[in-house]
């Protein structure tokens, strides 16, 4: 019945805002799921993790705004591409000695941690009480984004799928 629309045309093609989101689409929020992003705990953990012979994206982070936005781009690579390519959080004011071995000093900075030795032979049991461990560490200077990060990983001819 035509009697229930509005007689503006205007009106009608206007979309409601929606108040709880922003009105400029932003990319964000997307529903990702639970967060696939692993929170750096110990070296030991990280070795344990680059054993698995994933590459594995590090970001050195401190709090700050870019580290922000940072995160919501490692939230959506994360998804995207698990469980192929894994990403890890490092805050280094929690972890300064692992976050200067790296001898930056701009943060937040991402390095790519990976071992193609591993990588050829998954599932190979390691002695879980190893703690140190060699791969190559590739620095990320690619646009910090899920298009950003496909173009690395294809560059680097790393495996991977997208899972969105």
């Amino acid at each position: 019945p035509r009697g229930l629309q509005h007689s503006s045309t205007a009106s009608r093609s206007r979309p409601t805002h929606d108040p709880t989101r922003p009105r400029y689409y932003t990319g964000y929020p997307k529903d990702l799921g639970p967060s696939r992003i692993i929170p750096f705990t110990s070296e030991r953990q990280f070795v344990q993790l680059l054993h698995e012979g994933r590459p594995v994206v590090v970001a050195f982070t401190i709090k700050c705004t870019y580290t922000q936005h940072l995160d919501k781009v490692l939230e959506e690579a994360a998804a995207t591409f698990y469980p192929h390519i894994k990403f890890v959080r490092v805050e280094c004011p929690k972890y300064p000695g692992f976050c200067l071995t790296r001898q930056k000093t701009e943060y937040p900075f991402l390095e790519v941690f990976y071992n193609p030795e591993q990588a050829a032979n998954p599932g190979k049991i390691v002695d879980p009480s190893i703690t140190k461990y060699s791969a190559k560490v590739l620095p990320f200077n690619y646009d910090q984004s899920v298009y950003g990060f496909r173009e690395y990983f294809k560059k680097y001819g790393f495996k991977y799928s997208e899972t969105n």
